[in-house]
């Protein structure tokens, strides 16, 4: 599932493109808002929040979720992408922008788009981040799995599975320790906000500080490779709903 680095990056590249400009086009493709036309109307901003991102023109609000297989594309990506994925198509007299295969795709009254959002923690990229407000919801429930507890945007919002088992490398822990044990919970959500932040622009996400294929991440999706520090093989659990990276040496 795109993490809220990969959302960011989205609603950048749909500002560039959208911002300021008068709709020419706007073919909504999901059934309870396919007589929705905003044709006409002036996006005045994109924006993301999490994992959630919000196109809005006139007094509406162009709500979606990426969810494990959704994008936004711009441009002449769009050619190459089958018509039956595209969920919505934004046209202006010089850009196109289209959603792909959105898990989420609604318009909204602009006025109460952010009632979607209320729910979640501080947004680890947004102007709301606040890190004692994440460290408090993190250590809320201490006896709750780490990992669990990363990944729940309530606490804070764009970690997905591979920041939450990054995030436990980097620490020191296991996915399945409890929060309650966790040392310094403040400097865990720290970690967090600086991985997603230096990775808000880049296409080739990092951990490690290299970019480099197959040299970018300690643990996710390394399951049975050396460990990068001490060499013991990575293991792994694919028993819950999301898969579980760890060196059994370096986190304890």
């Amino acid at each position: 599932m795109p993490e809220g680095d990969t959302v960011f990056r989205a609603a950048t590249k749909l500002r560039e493109a959208l911002a300021g400009k008068t709709l020419t086009r706007c073919d909504v493709r999901v059934p309870k808002f396919a007589t929705v036309d905003l044709t006409g109307c002036v996006v005045d901003e994109v924006i993301s929040r999490g994992k959630h991102l919000f196109i809005r023109a006139g007094d509406a609000s162009i709500h979606s979720h990426l969810k494990m297989d959704g994008a936004w594309l711009v441009g002449g990506q769009i050619r190459r992408v089958q018509p039956h994925k595209i969920r919505i198509i934004l046209e202006t007299e010089d850009s196109r922008a289209a959603g792909i295969d959105l898990g989420v795709l609604e318009i909204l009254k602009r006025d109460h788009d952010m009632d979607v959002v209320a729910h979640l923690g501080p947004d680890l990229l947004g102007d709301d981040w606040e890190p004692r407000i994440a460290r408090d919801n993190l250590v809320a429930d201490p006896q709750r799995p780490l990992a669990e507890s990363l990944l729940d945007q309530r606490v804070m919002a764009g970690v997905g599975n591979v920041y939450a088992n990054e995030l436990c490398f980097v620490t020191g822990y296991l996915p399945t320790t409890p929060v309650g044990d966790v040392k310094d919970p403040l400097r865990m959500v720290q970690r967090a906000r600086d991985m997603l932040w230096l990775n808000r622009s880049r296409v080739n996400r990092t951990t490690t500080g290299d970019t480099r294929g197959g040299r970018d991440l300690w643990v996710y999706g390394r399951v049975g490779r050396p460990c990068r520090r001490c060499g013991t093989h990575i293991q792994s659990d694919t028993s819950g709903d999301r898969v579980s990276y760890w060196c059994p040496n370096c986190q304890t």
